[in-house]
């Protein structure tokens, strides 16, 4: 037991400096970067720092830099903007939601009905799969 706590902890020892190991960045005559555990012969070679990245400040994650807008009016338009975006992220959804409808019932239904000029008639079959057709594409176009 003794045997396996000793070795256990020499392994533990040794992986903590095998993850502090330097790490070289150099680039090629043909201008590719690349990385390794030792720097290349005969090139310059940067070391690079492999311990944990900076923490971030409060305010630069809390609000992007295209928020912190000084100018009020900017401010109003961006928000403008956005609400505009929205109604037509909305309105796009219902497309999408109508299109998809559509297109189930023409693939599920061999007799589907229209209304033509106050009458209804039943779609032939070429009729049928042109809108299948044209569903599948407005669904390709504008549906993600």
């Amino acid at each position: 037991m003794r045997r396996m706590i000793l070795t256990s902890s020499l392994l533990l020892a040794l992986s903590a400096s095998v993850m502090a190991s330097q790490v070289y960045k150099w680039v090629d005559a043909q201008g590719v970067t690349h990385f390794g555990a030792q720097p290349p012969q005969g090139q310059q070679a940067t070391t690079i720092n492999t311990a944990a990245p900076p923490a971030k400040t409060v305010e630069s994650v809390a609000t992007p830099t295209f928020e912190r807008i000084a100018d009020p009016e900017q401010a109003a338009i961006d928000e403008k903007v956005k609400q505009e975006v929205a109604s037509q992220e909305i309105e796009r959804k219902k497309y999408c939601e109508t299109v998809r409808t559509s297109l189930s019932q023409l693939e599920n239904n061999p007799r589907v009905r229209v209304e033509v000029d106050g009458e209804v008639r039943r779609l032939n079959e070429e009729e049928r799969q042109q809108r299948i057709s044209e569903a599948k594409q407005a669904i390709g176009k504008n549906c993600k």
